[in-house]
């Protein structure tokens, strides 16, 4: 029976990573539109790191946000959890599908890759929310969403380069039923 605690830690990885991939979509839909406006390598560099910061701090802020109201409300807060994931699925495959909304045009300034990095880590901070109402490892979480956004950004960015943007709508229509999934999970 010792072998549990190790299985359990490899299933919350897991679970971990398929959310933070499903985070990483975003960033990596949007860059490859950007990357499709011929950007430079060093650009590329530049955005994947900003990004993979915020996708560290943004869901660290929305976990101690959420261990605060675990506090308050107590189970209620699951159904809140995953509730919240429910929402943000939804709202990235209604995005893929109705909004008529084009990338913005990436600023190669600090504050043009700072609002880049912050608009595609927003549901990064929600997430977090989610998290901070369940017992998770946090280090492993904040690790992991920072690893995957960079490399997921980073992909993104240089795919845009190569190819059209035929993909850009369906990884986002794909992260958006991970976390859909992941929130039922939740609320079963």
């Amino acid at each position: 029976m010792g072998w549990e605690p190790e299985i359990l830690q490899w299933g919350e990885f897991i679970t971990i990573s398929l959310i933070g991939m499903a985070l990483g979509m975003d960033a990596f839909s949007l860059g490859i539109g950007m990357g499709m406006g011929g950007i430079r390598l060093l650009t590329v560099l530049k955005v994947s790191i900003i990004t993979g910061i915020f996708h560290v701090f943004m869901p660290l802020i929305g976990i101690v946000l959420g261990m605060f109201l675990t506090s308050l409300v107590g189970n209620v807060a699951t159904y809140m959890g995953g509730s919240i994931l429910i929402l943000l699925g939804l709202h990235m495959m209604w995005n893929s599908f109705f909004s008529k909304e084009k990338s913005p045009l990436l600023k190669t300034t600090i504050w043009g890759l700072m609002l880049f990095s912050l608009s595609v880590s927003l549901d990064a901070l929600s997430v977090g929310f989610s998290f901070g109402l369940f017992n998770v490892n946090v280090t492993m979480a904040v690790l992991v969403f920072g690893i995957l956004g960079t490399l997921l950004s980073a992909a993104g960015l240089l795919l845009g380069r190569k190819v059209g943007s035929w993909l850009g709508e369906y990884s986002e229509v794909l992260g958006g039923l991970i976390l859909f999934s992941f929130g039922v999970k939740f609320l079963l």
